[in-house]
C-alpha cells in the first residue's frame, strides 16, 4: 500500500513538473513580436507580442489599427494554468490559458462572467507561425461561429 501510494505521488508529482516544462517552453517559443496576415489595406494592423512574465509565465500584448486609424490595445498575462486573469483595456474581461501540447494552448475569454470565446492557439513546427482557431459563443452558450487567422513572426 505505501508503494503503491509513493508510486503514485511520484508520478503526480512527475505530470505536475511536466506540465510546468510545457507551460516554460510554450512562452519561450513564442516571445516576441507576431502580424496578423491580412487583405486589409493600411492602416489596419494587428500585432502581438509576446514576453516573459513571473516565473515561466508570459505577458501578451495586442496592438490593432482599425481601418479608420483608430488604435487599441489590450494585454493579459498568464502561468499557463488554466487560471482565470482580467484583461488590460477591456473591462470585465478575463482569461485564461492552458497548455494541450508543447505547440498548442487553448485560451478562453470571459466577459461578465460569460465564456465569449475559445482560441486554439497553435505554433508552426519551424516556430515562424501561429495559426488561431477562434470559436465565439453567443449569450446561450451556443457557438456562435468560427473563424481562423494566421500570425507570422516579425521579431
Amino acid at each position: 500500500m505505501i508503494t503503491r501510494t509513493l508510486a503514485s505521488s511520484m508520478f503526480a508529482l512527475a505530470l505536475v513538473a511536466l506540465g510546468a516544462e510545457s507551460a516554460h517552453a510554450q512562452g519561450e517559443s513564442r516571445f516576441g513580436q507576431w502580424r496578423l496576415q491580412s487583405d486589409a489595406p493600411p492602416p489596419s494592423s494587428n500585432i502581438m507580442t509576446y514576453e516573459p512574465w513571473g516565473d515561466g509565465g508570459m505577458r501578451i500584448t495586442v496592438a490593432s489599427t482599425n481601418s479608420r486609424g483608430q488604435a487599441s490595445e489590450w494585454g493579459y498575462t498568464t502561468l499557463f494554468d488554466g487560471e482565470f486573469r482580467p484583461v488590460d483595456g477591456q473591462e470585465g474581461s478575463e482569461t485564461a490559458v492552458e497548455v494541450i501540447n508543447e505547440r498548442s494552448t487553448r485560451i478562453t475569454n470571459m466577459r461578465n462572467g460569460r465564456v465569449t470565446q475559445v482560441i486554439i492557439n497553435t505554433l508552426s513546427e519551424d516556430g515562424n507561425t501561429i495559426s488561431n482557431e477562434y470559436v465565439r459563443f453567443d449569450a446561450d452558450g451556443k457557438i456562435a461561429g468560427v473563424s481562423h487567422a494566421i500570425y507570422e513572426r516579425i521579431g
